[in-house]
């Protein structure tokens, strides 16, 4: 803390410096955790430092991405739960830019809030952290922005960015892929952080009771089951990289099958998915029956069960589930490509 950083006039403003200050102390041991080899900075810069080591690339290119955790904070801020929404952020993020092959550096993130209750900002950074950590990012800055008047005093926002790094002849571009190439799904944690506007109007969240243990989830609440954090694939797919060549991959979010699926296949060709192949998770079910929703906007919106699809050559396929189940994820084949200009056909 800035022991001469003091402003009664900005305070009665409502913006309260001090607690920025004790905001970044809370965080820090957390943030600790997350440093790795690049790291040359630590807090209170105007710049988080990172050294790039490119040794055994020819042709390092540099991968972006950047996200939010959207309406799903409307959880967290019902149940008072603020330590897994950062895993949300960080997950949107490096699950991006793992599909084009790339190796997350680094992680920025942005939090704007009504009013700055360290203790809250602190928890938020601890998700935060972890999501680092599962993905190998270090979380190198950072901005809390308290902002009166803009936002509840009890309400936030989160978004972060990504760096990350590939060898430009590693980049996966789905240029290679073929008829007859097979899709395989790595399973989601539930709904992840996409379709809340929709999932919120279904259990009418923010009037109805989400805290009631629910029979088809397990004797979980709704709200416990929708608040689990995204999962992070990262760590599995780069196990993958190294020993199979992948031809794509896509990130189910927000549009679900219809609209991520084609985004990792070339023109003219399709993922022909087998629906019953598709481990659909209880929630999704619940969602579909509580809300009345068809089954094609439930694909068009939702992951329904697989949180990312790999997509290998057919001779390939055996061993890249094992792979990635020796990574602890359940993969398994849940389609094939073919000729088509649908994009993704669900039989």
């Amino acid at each position: 803390m800035h022991k001469t950083s003091k402003s009664d006039s900005y305070a009665a403003a409502g913006v309260d410096i001090t607690a920025g200050y004790k905001a970044v102390e809370l965080m820090k041991s957390h943030i600790k955790r997350t440093e790795n080899s690049g790291v040359m900075s630590g807090l209170g810069g105007f710049g988080g430092l990172f050294g790039l080591d490119i040794s055994g690339m020819k042709s390092p290119v540099l991968v972006s991405g950047t996200d939010g955790v959207g309406t799903k904070l409307k959880l967290a801020f019902i149940l008072d739960k603020h330590d897994t929404v950062g895993i949300d952020c960080v997950a949107m993020c490096v699950n991006d830019i793992i599909c084009c092959g790339a190796k997350p550096l680094f992680f920025l993130d942005y939090i704007a809030c009504g009013k700055n209750f360290p203790e809250r900002i602190a928890s938020i950074v601890s998700g935060i952290a972890d999501g680092c950590v599962m993905s190998g990012a270090a979380l190198i800055g950072g901005e809390t922005a308290e902002m009166p008047g803009f936002y509840p005093e009890d309400e936030y926002d989160l978004a972060g960015f990504s760096v990350g790094v590939v060898d430009k002849d590693k980049i996966i571009d789905n240029s290679t892929v073929k008829e007859g190439d097979v899709m395989i799904a790595l399973p989601s944690s539930g709904v992840h952080s996409n379709g809340f506007s929709l999932v919120r109007k279904v259990f009418g969240i923010g009037v109805s009771d989400i805290t009631a243990p629910v029979a088809e989830l397990s004797g979980r609440s709704v709200g416990e089951t929708l608040l689990t954090p995204t999962k992070i694939y990262v760590k599995p797919v780069l196990a993958l990289l190294d020993s199979v060549t992948v031809k794509g991959i896509s990130h189910i979010t927000g549009g679900g099958f219809y609209e991520n699926m084609p985004r990792s296949l070339p023109s003219g060709f399709s993922a022909k998915i087998e629906k019953a192949a598709v481990r659909t998770l209880p929630i999704f079910d619940l969602i579909a029956k509580t809300g009345n929703i068809p089954e094609r906007d439930m694909f068009n919106t939702f992951n329904m069960g697989v949180g990312m699809s790999i997509t290998v050559a057919k001779e390939d396929a055996d061993k890249a589930v094992e792979i990635l189940r020796q990574q602890g994820e359940e993969a398994y084949v849940v389609g094939e490509i073919v000729r088509s200009d649908e994009g993704v056909i669900i039989c």
